[in-house]
């Protein structure tokens, strides 16, 4: 792996946009430092201008079958790129970001009290799951000791700390969980062989699959640490990763908790700095993978896959209105039709078709977005955003 194939940028790469409200870039991938400002230089004259006329308050968007997605700005205490979110239920919610970043809420995001872990300002945690106002696993992304995975289990009073990372080309993603024992977490390949790690015990170990558990790697293969979505876990043991930065993107499939996997190719944009980055499986048979060309946040390629037979097969899903990659997704359960949201940094679109049609929510940048009932959700980003996502029929 070389030093272009990262997940997200570490520290040094983090670019700061003054666009009204602090907004922070990073971007996984195949995208250096070097990469990174050229970019955002050069995005400054449309994108820049774009995004200021547009950080406006989301408004409600009317689907023609009279559906409304209300979103509700709330007031995180932060200032930090937050860039995952893990909802309870309808009350308690767990955020994660940058700078050693984490939030709780218990009252439905009425009040968030946001906290920095201490000795740990310097991690970007990328991916957060929750069990209960109490239980918690944060995971934090960079090169080598700066991936790393913690829990709490006193509200993040305090922290244990369960992984680290001892190799200097390791690179957490994602992580998820089937309960508060058991859990997968993904990484970039190492020494060209596939990364994942398996806790059955609450991640007191976190014990790596072998190589005869696993696919080949392809070349620089890996995920994109963008929103802690890019492995899902499902009942009886199932789970999916969705991959990025090969010469195909691909969807890893498990059914034993983990111990061993088969890959599926899918057809959407690949290549380094691209492929999957999101992948969210509904009631284990309806499934949606996301992601696009990192970087290129103007572009419109194909990057959404979906499936009907729990991840077997995939086939091309819709391009959604907005351009550029997305980050983040989430079903909308109990919902009357098939309802996902994905985000991104051009902003947030929905479809009530299951991916095969979208309309757009928002056009502001989020990272992570996740829902437990059609009128409970959150979407997250940059400068502290936490906004709450509620569909509601007229």
């Amino acid at each position: 792996m070389t030093d272009r194939f990262r997940s997200l940028p570490d520290l040094s790469t983090l670019v700061i946009i003054a666009i009204g409200a602090l907004t922070l870039w990073t971007f996984s991938g195949s995208i250096d430092a070097k990469e990174i400002s050229a970019r955002e230089s050069s995005a400054k004259g449309s994108s820049a201008k774009k995004i200021a006329a547009e950080e406006i308050a989301a408004e409600e968007v009317p689907a023609e079958r009279q559906v409304r997605l209300r979103l509700t700005e709330q007031e995180s205490g932060t200032r930090v790129l937050l860039q995952a979110i893990s909802p309870v239920d309808d009350q308690v919610v767990w955020v994660s970001g940058h700078g050693g970043t984490f939030l709780r809420t218990t009252d439905g995001g009425l009040n968030w009290l946001a906290r920095v872990m201490p000795g740990a300002d310097t991690l970007q945690f990328r991916d957060v799951d929750a069990f209960d106002a109490r239980t918690a696993y944060l995971m934090s992304s960079g090169p080598g000791s700066l991936s790393r995975i913690y829990r709490t289990d006193d509200g993040g009073d305090t922290w244990n700390l369960q992984f680290l990372n001892e190799h200097p080309d390791g690179f957490l993603d994602c992580m998820a969980f089937w309960d508060s024992r058991r859990g997968v977490a993904y990484g970039d390949a190492i020494e060209g062989e596939l990364f994942v790690l398996r806790t059955e015990d609450g991640g007191a170990s976190w014990v790596r699959v072998p190589e005869s558990g696993l696919p080949p790697a392809q070349e620089g293969e890996g995920g994109f640490a963008a929103s802690g979505s890019c492995v899902a876990t499902g009942s009886g043991g199932r789970a999916w990763i969705a991959t990025g930065n090969g010469a195909r993107a691909r969807v890893l499939r498990t059914e034993d908790e983990g111990r061993t996997w088969q890959s599926i190719p899918v057809a959407v944009a690949s290549g380094p700095g691209a492929g999957l980055t999101t992948i969210s499986v509904l009631d284990d048979v309806r499934g949606i993978a996301l992601g696009g060309i990192l970087g290129q946040d103007t572009s419109r390629v194909d990057n959404v896959t979906l499936s009907s037979d729990g991840g077997r097969t995939w086939t091309l899903g819709g391009r959604p209105d907005m351009a550029g990659p997305v980050y983040g997704s989430s079903w909308v359960p109990g919902a009357d039709t098939p309802t996902v949201l994905a985000v991104g940094p051009a902003g947030a679109d929905y479809s009530l078709d299951g991916g095969l049609t979208w309309r757009a929510a928002a056009r502001v940048t989020y990272w992570a977005v996740a829902f437990v009932s059609p009128g409970a959700g959150w979407a997250v980003g940059p400068g502290g955003r936490i906004t709450r996502l509620a569909f509601t029929d007229e």
